[in-house]
């Protein structure tokens, strides 16, 4: 049973982040589990400077996308939000069925927070994936005219609010 839930989060290093693709024709973008780790690393960083709950933040970054190995990266471009919600609830359901019966619950009660963005770390973490998202079309600047970027730095610009995060999106800026 473990191995299933394993080899869905290995999955994740095989499946490109969609937004990429559809918006800037980018033939090797990123994996998820790329977008995920860096997501990490960021979630680790903000969350112990703010001195809110690191483990359960990083667990959080985790599970965010791990829908994801079984939906494929959808964008509000091809599926609605509502539909979206419904496709990856129900993946989820799949994927955390082959967990023992705790972690199951542990792991679904923090990924419904994620979703339902109600908590400090839930609300930290959704300005970290727009974050995230910044750091990467930057990096992709060499490649692409700050036109073509310009949609996921507005993005990114409306969604993050927490000080800390604004301070660092406009240094990336």
């Amino acid at each position: 049973m473990l191995e299933d839930f394993l080899k869905n989060a290995m999955k994740l290093k095989t499946i490109p982040r969609q937004g990429w693709i559809n918006k800037l024709d980018l033939k090797d973008p990123e994996s998820v589990a790329d977008h995920c780790y860096s997501m990490a690393v960021l979630a680790m960083i903000f969350s112990d400077l703010k001195r809110l709950d690191t483990e359960k933040i990083i667990k959080m970054t985790l599970l965010h996308d791990l829908a994801e190995s079984v939906t494929g990266d959808l964008t509000p471009d091809v599926v609605t939000k509502s539909k979206k919600e419904k496709l990856e609830t129900y993946a989820m359901k799949k994927i955390l069925a082959h967990l023992p019966k705790p972690l199951r619950a542990k792991y679904a009660k923090l990924w419904t927070e994620y979703q339902q963005n109600s908590t400090r770390e839930a609300r930290l973490l959704h300005q970290i994936d727009k974050l995230e998202m910044a750091l990467q079309a930057k990096s992709y600047g060499k490649k692409f005219t700050k036109k073509q970027l310009r949609p996921f730095f507005d993005s990114a610009k409306r969604e993050i609010f927490d000080p800390d995060l604004k301070k660092a999106f406009k240094k990336i800026l």
